[in-house]
């Protein structure tokens, strides 16, 4: 049945605001109209891509209201809001001091579910979430469940509920979280924990109390043992069915882990304390990097906790068709290998981006949001063969690295216009040996000079393309 076609009795009549009119916020306005609800969706852009959403809004009985995201609407008793919205924006506040309750498309999602619907397994964290979330998908589909990834990709979640899968792989943010209470997973995964989003959220206290709340009563939380913050989470938590790590070393009994070139669990197993499945091999992780390793290790967790076999653990990786973006081997020219990381923007990210390369020509730069980078340039000085610098906050980078990398060759290209990646890839060429890895992992975010991280990586993909072209001619 069409999620917007059900009608349910508690929403009938329901004064519901849905604030912005992106892709959740408009999947949320068409659910809530379907179950009768009265919705009126505001948003403070005024563009014609907006009025062509709200036409299509309106034709199902939705008020829209475009120019406009301050004003609660009057009687309005439930908001439901996009994830991009702070919670100190003027409508957002105005609800909280009247007592209006918020939520988000998730925990919308969640309370629309009906009582025989598809468990969730649910993953967060700094990094991988999506990564995470589709190798799931692939181990769940492998092992015969009709099985769907939502949440930040693809479906809508909102509309996913309504439809009849066995389960659903569930990538949540922080943001998402935080407008969260009820949601309560089968299954749970935080993969790691770093600054991130700090504007957002006010402090790092709060960004990790938001990534605790998917830790709910009665789920299996899995944790990356080597992340303190992570395993912090899961031993705090009250009421968990079990409480599974994952990590890079070899298991302990409840773990799954590393032994020499393959992927063990000895969490799942008959006897965890004397026996060790064998999951995968190294080899099966594609691309493969010490924290993609992690990456497969938190889905095989989930994916085991759901009665996943083995054999469907391999079987999904071999089929995950990774997204591009991330740590993604362009083209190897002259010798040295070009690999676009576009999506590592932030220092977590980056970090585990330059762990798995040595030497490196390191591209880096864009907007760092607040986050310190004093941290990440210590730690990757000696891998180092030399720095290219763009975007507005290069200058930081730059500062740290003569602090804590002062023998490293740094070039700064100041350009902002459509041929400055050329230049920012034709400068790390030179840089560069035989035998080098040219790495894009910005650590910072792109919309100083492009219009998000997919058009970040485009453009190196195709500097790198002009460059072997020019090296072959």
């Amino acid at each position: 049945m069409d999620a917007e076609e059900v009608s349910d009795r508690p929403w009938d009549g329901l004064p519901v605001c849905v604030a912005g009119l992106g892709v959740s916020g408009r999947a949320a306005a068409r659910v809530l109209a379907g179950r009768g609800a009265r919705v009126t969706v505001v948003d403070a852009r005024d563009g014609a891509e907006q009025r062509g959403h709200a036409a299509e809004l309106e034709a199902r009985g939705v008020t829209v209201r475009l120019g406009d995201g301050e004003g609660l609407p009057a009687g309005t008793e439930l908001v439901v809001t996009s994830p991009g919205w702070r919670p100190d924006v003027p409508l957002l506040a105005a609800a909280a001091a009247a007592g209006i309750e918020i939520i988000g498309e998730v925990e919308l999602a969640w309370r629309l579910r009906a009582p025989d619907a598809a468990p969730w397994l649910a993953i967060t964290g700094t990094d991988g979430k999506t990564t995470v979330v589709r190798m799931l998908a692939c181990m769940l589909t492998a092992a015969g469940h009709k099985a769907l990834a939502v949440g930040n990709v693809g479906t809508p979640i909102v509309e996913a509920v309504a439809e009849p899968y066995d389960v659903l792989a569930v990538e949540l943010s922080s943001y998402q979280l935080h407008w969260s209470s009820t949601l309560a997973p089968q299954a749970a995964a935080v993969l790691n924990v770093a600054p991130d989003h700090l504007d957002w959220h006010g402090s790092m206290d709060a960004y990790v109390g938001a990534k605790a709340k998917i830790f709910a009563p009665g789920c299996v939380a899995v944790y990356n043992a080597d992340d303190a913050t992570s395993t912090a989470l899961a031993e705090r938590a009250e009421g968990l069915d079990r409480k599974v790590g994952f990590t890079l070393q070899v298991p302990r009994p409840g773990e799954l882990g590393v032994v020499e070139e393959l992927m063990v669990d000895r969490a799942f197993t008959g006897d965890p304390v004397s026996q060790a499945e064998e999951l995968a091999g190294l080899a099966d992780v594609r691309p493969f990097a010490p924290h993609n390793v992690a990456n497969a290790l938190a889905a095989a967790g989930l994916a085991r906790a759901f009665g996943v076999p083995p054999e469907a653990v391999r079987a999904g990786l071999q089929a995950f068709v990774p997204d591009p973006h991330r740590i993604q081997h362009v083209a190897d020219v002259a010798g040295v290998a070009y690999v676009n990381d576009s999506k590592a923007t932030q220092p977590h990210a980056a970090a585990a981006s330059l762990a798995a390369y040595e030497p490196v020509v390191w591209i880096a730069g864009g907007l760092l949001k607040g986050l310190d980078v004093d941290d990440l340039v210590r730690s990757c000085a000696a891998r180092l063969r030399g720095v290219v610098l763009m975007g507005r906050d290069r200058h930081r980078i730059a500062e740290a690295l003569a602090r804590h990398a002062p023998d490293v060759p740094v070039v700064d290209v100041p350009d902002t216009d459509t041929g400055a990646m050329d230049r920012v890839v034709n400068e790390a060429s030179g840089l560069a040996r035989p035998g080098d890895t040219v790495l894009l992992a910005p650590v910072g975010a792109s919309f100083d000079m492009f219009a998000d991280y997919p058009a970040r990586g485009d453009a190196f993909i195709a500097a790198v393309g002009r460059l072997a072209a020019g090296n072959a001619g």
